[in-house]
C-alpha cells in the first residue's frame, strides 16, 4: 500500500474532525437553549406566566359608579342608571371578522361604516390587549339585549355586561354647566394613563362643564373579578373556588359635587326668561357663588352621552341659535346702557363730574360734524348723574366721554374685570373687549378718534362683555368694590356625605370705589326701577327695593328711520339687557339678563330679572319657616318646553306696535 502524501488525510483523521464539529454544534445548541430558557423563566418569567394564566383566568372589570352632582339643597341632578353594553373579547372571538362581527352587526342593525369601524377596533385590540373586553355597543335596548342573548352560542367572545350609564335628570336645563361624556380617544388614553390614570379603550370621559373639569373627582376606582374560563371564554363554575378569597376587588365610587345652584330658583329663571336665546345669571354678591344660570338654547347631555345619530349631530351643528355655545361666559355682547355704571364711576373718579353735574339733552350730542343721538330723540332736557341713569340719557354720558376721553373709562372697566376672563374655570370663557385708545390705534383703521369714546361710554362700539363679567361688575358695586371669582361648586363630598373639600369665596381684585361715588351710582339705579320715568319703573316690586339698569344694545346700524322690533328680522333686532342688585340697601344678589335679539331691556329683559329676584326672597322666607330639606332627592322637572325661534318670532309679531317703545331702553 502506498503511504499518503502530505496533501492527503487518513479516514480516521477525517472522522475525528467531523465528531469535533458535531460536538461544537451540540454545545452551541445547548448554550442557545439555556439562554432562551433563562430569558423565558427568569428575565421575562412574570410576563409569560401572566399570559399563560390569562388563558384560563379572566379578569372582569367592575366599573365604578361615577359621583353624583347635586344642587345646594342635596337634590340629585346627575346620577347613574343601570344599562347593558355589548363587549367583544378579541382573544375569545374565533372567526371574528368573518362570522361573529357580521352576525352581531345584523342583530344590532349596523351599517357598513359601523361594522368596519368595529372590525378595525377589534383588530387593533387583538394586538394590544387581546384579553380585555372591548365595548362595541353601549346602552342596549331591550330588543337588542334579547336578540343577543338568544344567539349567544353563535357569538364567541361576545358578552353583555351591566354598566352604569350617566343620567342627566335636568335634560337641557343647565346642560352647559353640567357638560356631557363621550368615548376617550387614543391620544387621550395614552396621555391620561401616563399621568397615572386607569383608562381603557371604550371608556367614557367628561366633556365640557363640570364633567370635564372634575373628571378625576367624579371618576371612581374600578374593581376586578377573576373568573376561570375555557378557550372560548366561557366561565367554568366548578373551578371558581380555586381562585381564593382575593378573586374579587370591589370598585369604589367617585366623589359627589354639591353645586351652589338652587334648582327651585333655577326653575323660576327658566320659566321667567322669555327668549329663544340668551342668559339669566344670579350671583351672591358677598361670596361669588352662582345661584342660578340659564343659557338658552341648551342641549340634552343624555343624547350626546348616548347613541347620537349623524342626523341629530347635524341638526345641532346647523341650528342658527347654536345650542352648543355656553352664553354665560363663552360668548360676548355689547352691554348697551348697563355699561353706564362704569362710565359714571370713571366720571366721578376724575373729579370733573359730580352727581349733581347737569348736562342739557336736546336729543343728542354734537361732536365735530356729527350728532350722536340720544335714544329719546325729543331730548330729556337738563339731567344730572342720577336722572341720566334713571332715564338712561345717552347725552350725559357722551359729555363725560368727550371730556375724559376713552382711557379713564377703560381703566375703570378693566379694574372691574372687563376684557379678561373671570377665572370661573369650570366653563370655557372668552375675555370680552374693553377697548382703550391703544387698542384702537392698533386695530381700528385710522386709529383712535374721540367718537369711539362716545360709543364706548354707552356700552356700544367695540365694548363686549360676557353676561358673567357684567354680573360680577354689579356684584362688586353692590359689595363695595370686591371683584369676586364666580364659583359653581360649594363642596365635594365622599360616599357617606363627609366633606372632602369646601370652596371658599375668593377676591380677584379690590377696586377703590369711594362710598360717595358708589352711593351716587346706586341712587341712579334705584331711581331707574322705583321712580316714575325710570326705564324699569313698570317692573318694580311691591316689597323689595331693587337697584337696576336696563340696556338695549344695537346689533345692526340704525337707519334714518327707526323700525319697530316686530318689523325687523330676528337676527337684526337689538339685544335686551337688565342688570340688578337686590335688595338695594343691603345687597344679597346681583342678577343679569340678556335676551338676545329680544328688543328692549325695559320690557323684554327686566320682567324676567324681577321675577327671579322675587322668587329668591320668597324662597328665603320659605326656608326660614320650614325645617331643612330631605337630602338626595332625585330631581323631577316641572318646567314646560323652552320657546323656540319660531315661537319667539310669532310672539314678537303679535305684539302691539306701540308697546315696543313704551320704555325705550
Amino acid at each position: 500500500m502506498t503511504p499518503p502524501t502530505l496533501a492527503e488525510t487518513t479516514p480516521g483523521r477525517d472522522l475525528k474532525r467531523r465528531f469535533v464539529w458535531v460536538g461544537l454544534a451540540m454545545v452551541a445548541g445547548l448554550v442557545a437553549l439555556s439562554v432562551q430558557l433563562y430569558r423565558l423563566q427568569i428575565t421575562q418569567g412574570e410576563e409569560y406566566a401572566a399570559k399563560s394564566v390569562a388563558n384560563f383566568v379572566k379578569e372582569v372589570r367592575l366599573r365604578a359608579d361615577r359621583g353624583l352632582i347635586k344642587d345646594r339643597r342635596g337634590t340629585i341632578l346627575v346620577d347613574s342608571r343601570p344599562s347593558f353594553d355589548a363587549f367583544v373579547t378579541p382573544a375569545f372571538c374565533t372567526n371574528c371578522a368573518v362570522e361573529v362581527l357580521p352576525r352581531l352587526g345584523e342583530l344590532l342593525g349596523w351599517d357598513d361604516a359601523t361594522r368596519k369601524r368595529v372590525e378595525d377596533q377589534v383588530k387593533q385590540a387583538r394586538r394590544t390587549a387581546p384579553f380585555q373586553p372591548l365595548p362595541v355597543r353601549i346602552d342596549l335596548t331591550r330588543d337588542e339585549y334579547d336578540r343577543i342573548n338568544a344567539r349567544r352560542d353563535m357569538l364567541d367572545g361576545v358578552e353583555v355586561v351591566p354598566v352604569p350609564h350617566r343620567n342627566y335628570r335636568t335634560g337641557s336645563v343647565i346642560s352647559h354647566v353640567l357638560g356631557y361624556m363621550n368615548e376617550i380617544n387614543l391620544d387621550e388614553l395614552e396621555k391620561l394613563n401616563s399621568e397615572g390614570g386607569h383608562y381603557a379603550l371604550g371608556d367614557y370621559i367628561g366633556r365640557r362643564g363640570l364633567e370635564r373639569y372634575f373628571e378625576t373627582t367624579l371618576r371612581g376606582t374600578d374593581g376586578v373579578r377573576k373568573e376561570v374560563v375555557n378557550a372560548r371564554g366561557k366561565v367554568i363554575e366548578e373551578l371558581q373556588d380555586k381562585l381564593g378569597k382575593d378573586s374579587v376587588v370591589p370598585s369604589r365610587p367617585g366623589n359627589n359635587l354639591v353645586l351652589s345652584i338652587d334648582m327651585r330658583l333655577q326653575e323660576e329663571a327658566e320659566r321667567a326668561f322669555p327668549g329663544a336665546a340668551g342668559t339669566v345669571v344670579v350671583v351672591d354678591v358677598k361670596t361669588g357663588f352662582i345661584r342660578a344660570v340659564v343659557s338658552r338654547p341648551g342641549f340634552d347631555p343624555n343624547l350626546l352621552t348616548g347613541r347620537i345619530t349623524p342626523a341629530q349631530m347635524a341638526s345641532l351643528a346647523k341650528d342658527p341659535l347654536q345650542p352648543m355655545i355656553n352664553r354665560l361666559s363663552a360668548d360676548h355682547f355689547s352691554p348697551g346702557s348697563t355699561f353706564k355704571v362704569i362710565t359714571a364711576l370713571a366720571a366721578y373718579k376724575s373729579g370733573l363730574f359730580r352727581p349733581e353735574t347737569v348736562v342739557n339733552c336736546p336729543g343728542g350730542y354734537r361732536l365735530g360734524a356729527r350728532t350722536w343721538r340720544c335714544h329719546k330723540e325729543s331730548g330729556h332736557g337738563p339731567v344730572n348723574g342720577k336722572t341720566a341713569m334713571q332715564y338712561s340719557c345717552d347725552t350725559w354720558f357722551y359729555k363725560v366721554a368727550d371730556t375724559l376721553g376713552l382711557d379713564p373709562i377703560a381703566e375703570m372697566g378693566k379694574a372691574l374685570g372687563l376684557g379678561q376672563p373671570t377665572g370661573i374655570g369650570v366653563l370655557a370663557e372668552v375675555p370680552g373687549i374693553m377697548p382703550s385708545s391703544e387698542y384702537h390705534n392698533k386695530l381700528s383703521p385710522g386709529g383712535y378718534t374721540k367718537g369711539m369714546a362716545l360709543n364706548s361710554a354707552i356700552g356700544q362700539g367695540d365694548d363686549n362683555v360676557t353676561p358673567l363679567q357684567l354680573a360680577m361688575v354689579y356684584a362688586a358695586i353692590a359689595n363695595g368694590g370686591s371683584l369676586l371669582k364666580p364659583q359653581l361648586v360649594e363642596r365635594i363630598e365622599g360616599l357617606d356625605g363627609e366633606v372632602v373639600k369646601s370652596f371658599e369665596p375668593q377676591v380677584v381684585n379690590r377696586v377703590q370705589i369711594p362710598e360717595a361715588h358708589r352711593k351716587a351710582v346706586m341712587e341712579g339705579l334705584i331711581a331707574t326701577v322705583n321712580e316714575p320715568g325710570g326705564t324699569a319703573y313698570r317692573q318694580r316690586l311691591k316689597d323689595i327695593v331693587v337697584a337696576g339698569k336696563t340696556g338695549t344694545a344695537q346689533v345692526a346700524t340704525i337707519g334714518a328711520v327707526r323700525l319697530k322690533t316686530h318689523q325687523m328680522d330676528f337676527f337684526q333686532r337689538d339685544h335686551a339687557w337688565f342688570a340688578a342688585i337686590a335688595p338695594a340697601h343691603d345687597p344679597e344678589i346681583a342678577v343679569v339678563v340678556i335676551n338676545e335679539h329680544g328688543g328692549h331691556g325695559g320690557v323684554d329683559a327686566a320682567p324676567a330679572g324681577m321675577a327671579v329676584i322675587q322668587k329668591y326672597f320668597d324662597l328665603k322666607k320659605e326656608d326660614a319657616a320650614n325645617p331643612p330639606p330631605r337630602q338626595n332627592t332625585p330631581y323631577v322637572s316641572t318646567l314646560p318646553n323652552a320657546p323656540g325661534l319660531d315661537d319667539v318670532a310669532l310672539t314678537r309679531g303679535a305684539r302691539a306696535a306701540g308697546d315696543d317703545d313704551a320704555v325705550a331702553d
